[in-house]
């Protein structure tokens, strides 16, 4: 599914699996909490299901607690389910997503105010199908990759994957001059 204004985003299958050479420049994980089944390869060492229904059964990885670690999150392209997994990694503070850059969407919100660095992709990607095969078509959006963290920040920063990365706006200098402001209080006010 893709989140084109043109396009369908509910009602067909939810099944998008990231190209082997983003994870390859990216990883490893430690957990894709919304990993496809049937999938060619794994995206992290734990995998844990969406909540579409086409995720592999068991754990449901929007429900349940995620572990320590980086995450890997390509989440169903689903616009009244985005928006709660991109918040739960933005929460998390470790990992890395594959969105579609709707940047003026309500649900890429946490990634302005949390994220660390986004790479605006240079070409749309072409997701695979279960058995490994690319899509015949690309996903019909431009791509970004968002970093939570300041470790995923320089992963991202030396992937070598094509394209604009941004690492400094203003919503989040605002934000960081924020805590550094707060924690200058608090920090002046147990000396005191």
């Amino acid at each position: 599914m893709t989140l084109g204004s043109h396009q369908t985003t509910v009602g067909k299958s939810q099944i998008h699996i990231t190209p082997k050479w983003i994870i390859d420049a990216l990883g490893p994980f430690d957990l894709d909490p919304c990993a496809a089944w049937p999938r060619p390869w794994d995206c992290a060492k734990m995998n844990f299901s969406c909540t579409m229904g086409e995720g592999i059964p068991g754990i449901d990885g929007l429900r349940s607690p995620w572990p320590k670690g980086r995450v890997w999150l390509n989440p169903p392209f689903n616009r009244y389910e985005v928006g709660k997994w991109i918040h739960k990694l933005a929460e998390h503070g470790e990992g890395m997503a594959l969105l579609h850059a709707r940047t003026e969407a309500a649900w890429f919100e946490p990634c302005w105010w949390d994220a660390w660095a986004i790479l605006f992709m240079a070409d749309r990607i072409k997701f695979c199908r279960p058995d490994g095969t690319e899509q015949p078509a690309n996903s019909g959006a431009p791509p970004v990759l968002v970093a939570f963290g300041p470790a995923d920040m320089v992963k991202l920063s030396q992937s070598g994957i094509p394209g604009a990365l941004v690492t400094d706006w203003e919503w989040r200098r605002k934000k960081i001059e924020l805590q550094t402001d707060v924690g200058a209080r608090l920090q002046a006010s147990s000396l005191g």
